[in-house]
């Protein structure tokens, strides 16, 4: 089924939106229940994050393709899968998307609806971590969603989950959640001076990845038929 363009750039909104309330929120949920205990905070953050990208690719990839990334949207456009326009659209969705989810996620925990958030991540460690996490997300999507697409949701949400873990920045992997997280002083938020330098390197992961694997198997198809690196819509 083809969707308007218009219908595409709400769905990239909607799922950026749930997207980011799911990982601010769950942050909210994990300081207040963890009781200080770091690990276990982070481990409720994970399992939420990776559960809620599983239902949101299932939901909005036949739409969109739920890239829900701005670095995904640029890839793919790279790849001939949308036009830059139409990356341009949809970034400018997922940006706008993504503030609103941390404002919905301050709101249903009774918060101002944005705080500066204070929390340090910068670094040598942190920006090549970011690095690795949008390299590996794209590397999945590359591999899972042109040659085994229904496979493609549980997949990238269990690689987000286990990267949460092996990197040391707790893999942002997305522009657009960095930015909407800088406006979160809780769990999981980010300062807006360390925004700049984790986005570059997620945008360079993902490029990276891209032309990588399109040396790798440059004999997949042009554009996938189902979700995250969307059928063709010209």
């Amino acid at each position: 089924m083809k969707f308007t363009l218009r219908a595409r750039v709400a769905s990239e909104f909607l799922g950026t939106a749930l997207l980011v309330a799911a990982v601010v929120g769950s942050g909210i949920m994990a300081e207040r229940l963890a009781g200080g205990n770091v690990a276990i905070a982070l481990l409720a953050n994970t399992i939420a994050t990776g559960a809620a990208l599983v239902a949101l690719i299932l939901t909005f990839g036949p739409i969109s393709g739920a890239h829900f990334n701005p670095a995904v949207s640029l890839a793919d456009a790279i790849e001939h899968g949308i036009t830059w326009p139409h990356a341009l659209a949809y970034i400018a969705a997922q940006c706008t998307g993504g503030i609103a989810g941390t404002i919905l996620a301050h709101l249903m925990f009774g918060l101002r609806w944005y705080s500066i958030s204070s929390h340090p991540r910068h670094g040598p460690s942190q920006v090549l971590s970011e690095f690795v996490a949008a390299f590996g997300l794209l590397a999945v999507i590359w591999g899972c969603s042109r040659s085994r697409p229904g496979a493609v949701p549980f997949a990238v949400a269990s690689y987000i989950t286990a990267a949460y873990w092996f990197t040391a920045s707790t893999s942002f992997a997305n522009p657009a959640v960095t930015i909407a997280r800088c406006l979160s002083n809780t769990f999981a938020g980010i300062r807006p001076s360390d925004v700049p330098a984790f986005a570059l390197a997620q945008i360079a992961g993902a490029l990276a990845a891209t032309v990588l694997f399109r040396w790798f198997a440059p004999e997949l198809p042009s554009t996938a038929e189902q979700v995250l690196v969307p059928h063709s819509t010209r």
